[in-house]
């Protein structure tokens, strides 16, 4: 396997999209995917992972308890992933419900966000080995939950320690990832166990990895008596051995483990940028063994070969400089990709790139422009206009780079829309949400609506403001004409706090934020009326969504307005109270307003509610209540008492005879649900949908949308599907 195999990979995606796009069927008439009674609910109890996987609280708050503490033990023995929007809710139900004190059967990643307050002393320490079996990373939007998860584990063993013993380091399993440097230090050897798990190490917390090693205490020894199974058990720990480190090591043995590296990263099994860590600290440490070369670019090791690029010592034998004298254009053009195979220091790199353009001087061709994923990065606009990509498999292989690409996609795409003029569904999904982020906003408004729904959920967090902007108005250009607010709320979810203002929408308060260093926010977000809808549909919308709202237009919201809002949820607000959104909003409280929401004006006091509220939060109950659905999208339909859509009787007994693959294409009718044509509603649009930017009239309708602008005449369009 090379470089192309995650190219690979996301091609096959790409044809399962694709089939599943034209494959599946719109929902019978009359039933809502939005809304699921207690009977198709329980489907999530007896059906495929994939389906389980789709979970989301709305309907689940219909099952009973016997049925949702089946359905969540069988998202622990079926290992499902769930996201964080869905498992704080979860947690909240699971604890209504009582169920919480079930733990033990529960997964890990759930546990990671039930409420601490009710953790009893003597079960202590088994939820917390239970729960440091999670990831935490899901916690990155509670940092006090995060904060508190760890205060309580430490707590159970008797308060912070000088030396966690292996006994304690059990217990707290990947908790481990959020000490300090200096406790990691301290800890048992076995700590490196525990660190295997962390995704990452702060500076400190790799000088502290490095102070261990050095210290001869773990299982490896002193340094200079390791060996290459020693080595290999580290895991991704080596990737942060130090030069120095490196330089204690019998030569044999890194050289040993250098070539074990690189084998894997060629064969597709590590990531080139782990790779390439190692890589650079060892050659980093050997450097100063090679002997002194004179100033001239003569080739001293020989000239590169096929067979010299197939040796996983190449780089060690081959410094940049005599990858520059000794590569010749015709093995470069022969051997592009076993060269780039190699996880190449970015010295090495820019050499490849400068042949490159001597050995191709109108451009580099299309045929190797799919090895090149690696290179991308380095390249300008103005080089990518000179290459030819005419064909998706080039696309999604130069774009399946795991560097950010901030400069290059949009000019990559470009040269593919030349060719191609349209952005489908599938490719959406095969390039994945991140690359939206760099795409231009004349780029974004040439997707189709219908291709943005068949995309489905795309992660646009790590987005900047301006393309969030552009992002959330094609969502509503896409999801504007759903029924209900359910159905509405679900698809637009990801995108609900990252909109610019625009026609009909509430003005930005008089009051900005006061400025944080670290967190530059920027208008945009659902506007104060739709968050105003969206409470009184009974949407309960979670905590993750929550704190990615517009920090500006929660200001304007009341202390009504939020509890409704977030519904069950409400109490989540003390595990995120130190988020930016949410200290910002609950500063404008007053002492006596934060005791109706159950919070101290400490911040620091334990997770969960501090004591009773002093009166009872206007939050909806854990069944649905009928929907508010003036103002909203499809009014016209009939809604029940119960809050569910009607269903015919005979739907759920087909539902259950169908097999495996049929349930399959109703998850895609699920997430495509059926654009049915409403009545045109009398008086036009209301502030619940943006107006399509056609309607509005805009003079660009790809602008980044910036406060203040001037925003269009009034809608004249009716309700948009």
């Amino acid at each position: 396997m090379g470089p192309t195999a995650g190219a690979l990979v996301r091609l096959g995606l790409v044809l399962l999209v694709s089939l599943t796009a034209h494959c599946a069927s719109p929902p019978a008439e009359g039933i809502s995917p939005g809304r699921l009674d207690t009977g198709r609910a329980d489907l999530w109890a007896s059906t495929s992972t994939s389906l389980v996987q789709d979970f989301w609280c709305q309907p689940a708050s219909l099952l009973s308890r016997d049925q949702l503490s089946a359905l969540i033990r069988r998202m622990a023995t079926q290992h499902v992933q769930l996201r964080a929007w869905q498992l704080s809710c979860l947690a909240n139900l699971a604890t209504l419900r009582g169920l919480q004190g079930d733990f033990q059967l529960h997964p890990p990643d759930l546990l990671l966000f039930y409420n601490l307050a009710q953790v009893r002393e003597e079960e202590c320490r088994a939820f917390t080995r239970r729960a440091a079996q999670g990831d935490t990373e899901l916690l990155a939007n509670l940092p006090d939950q995060r904060a508190a998860l760890r205060n309580t584990a430490l707590a159970c063993l008797g308060g912070p320690h000088l030396q966690l013993n292996a006994s304690d380091l059990l217990i707290l399993g990947v908790l481990v990832c959020d000490l300090d440097a200096a406790s990691i230090a301290a800890a048992d050897p076995h700590v490196l166990q525990n660190l295997q798990r962390c995704p990452r190490l702060s500076p400190a917390q790799q000088e502290a990895l490095n102070q261990l090693l050095a210290s001869g205490r773990t299982a490896l020894g002193p340094p200079d008596s390791w060996n290459l199974e020693g080595l290999q058990t580290l895991g991704p720990l080596a990737t942060y051995i130090s030069p120095s480190l490196w330089r204690q090591v019998q030569e044999a043995v890194g050289l040993d483990f250098f070539g074990s590296v690189v084998s894997e990263c060629r064969a597709g099994r590590l990531r080139q940028r782990e790779a390439r860590r190692v890589v650079t600290s060892f050659l980093e440490a050997k450097a100063h063994l090679r002997p002194k070369r004179g100033t001239g670019r003569a080739c001293m090791r020989g000239d590169i070969t096929a067979a010299t690029l197939r040796d996983d010592l190449f780089l060690v034998h081959y410094d940049c400089a005599q990858l520059d004298s000794c590569l010749g254009s015709h093995v470069l053009r022969a051997n592009l990709d076993p060269l780039l195979q190699h996880p190449l220091p970015a010295e090495c790199q820019r050499v490849v790139k400068a042949k490159l353009a001597l050995t191709y001087p109108r451009g580099v061709p299309e045929e190797q422009l799919r090895r090149m994923a690696s290179l991308v990065y380095l390249y300008s606009r103005a080089e990518i206009g000179q290459w030819d990509i005419s064909s998706m498999d080039t696309l999604v292989a130069l774009l399946a780079s795991d560097a950010a690409l901030n400069n290059q996609t949009e000019a990559v795409l470009q040269k593919f829309l030349d060719h191609n003029g349209t952005l489908t569904g599938a490719l959406l999904v095969a390039i994945g949400g991140s690359r939206l982020c760099w795409m231009s906003p004349r780029q974004i408004q040439t997707i189709r609506p219908s291709e943005f729904r068949l995309a489905g959920d795309l992660d646009i967090s790590s987005c900047p403001q301006s393309r969030k902007n552009v992002l959330f108005a094609k969502a509503r250009e896409a999801f504007g004409g759903t029924q209900t607010p359910d159905i509405y709320y679900r698809h637009m979810r990801p995108y609900l706090g990252e909109a610019s203002w625009g026609a009909g929408w509430a003005a930005p308060p008089q009051q900005p934020l006061a400025p944080n260093p670290s967190h530059c926010w920027h208008p945009g977000g659902a506007s104060v009326e739709e968050l105003r809808h969206l409470a009184q549909a009974n949407v309960s919308m979670d905590i993750d969504t929550f704190t990615n709202l517009n920090p500006h237009v929660l200001q304007s919201l009341s202390l009504d307005n939020v509890t409704t809002l977030l519904g069950q949820n409400v109490g989540d607000l003390q595990k995120a109270r130190s988020h930016p959104t949410i200290s910002s909003w609950l500063r404008s409280l007053n002492s006596s307003s934060l005791g109706e929401l159950g919070l101290d004006a400490n911040p620091s006091s334990p997770t969960g509610p501090s004591h009773p509220t002093s009166r009872t939060p206007n939050t909806p109950s854990l069944v649905p209540r009928p929907a508010h659905t003036k103002d909203l999208p499809g009014n016209a339909a009939v809604v029940p008492s119960s809050g569910s859509l009607v269903a015919p009787l005979g739907y759920l007994p087909l539902a259950v005879a169908l097999p495996s693959g049929l349930l399959w294409l109703l998850r895609g009718a699920v997430r495509t649900p059926t654009r049915t044509a409403v009545p045109t509603p009398q008086p036009p649009r209301t502030s619940w949908s943006q107006c399509h930017p056609q309607d509005r009239g805009d003079p660009e309708v790809y602008l980044d949308a910036q406060p203040g602008r001037k925003a269009g005449p009034e809608c004249k369009g009716l309700h948009h599907v």
